[in-house]
């Protein structure tokens, strides 16, 4: 065997003139493809939605963690914003899809 045959995974040359199927190739990209989607793709879908559905619920007097780390209470919620409340009477406005985590809070 020659490095031609073990890097390309073809029949060396000379090697008779016999035709090669193309089946076993498209089964293993095939196979890549099925270990890509259901390791990749499927479980960023599922996170996306649990988030989406995260946001969705969101509520005035939830404690809320946005991704730069910034914990608050939810003073009011609007179409694609909430105001968060940071710190006595210090009331800042931020993107829904930035809220990382939610925790059920009692309504004020």
């Amino acid at each position: 065997m020659d490095l031609y045959s073990i890097f390309l995974f073809a029949p060396p040359p000379g090697d008779g003139g016999g035709v090669s199927s193309i089946a076993p190739t498209l089964i293993m990209f095939g196979a890549i493809g099925l270990i890509f989607y259901f390791m990749i793709i499927r479980p960023q879908s599922k996170r996306m939605k649990a988030h989406r559905q995260l946001v969705a619920n969101v509520k005035r007097g939830d404690r809320v963690t946005m991704n730069g780390g910034l914990h608050g209470t939810v003073h009011e919620v609007k179409e694609t914003t909430v105001l968060v409340e940071i710190a006595r009477n210090t009331i800042a406005e931020f993107e829904k899809g930035s809220i990382q985590s939610v925790k059920q809070g009692s309504d004020s």
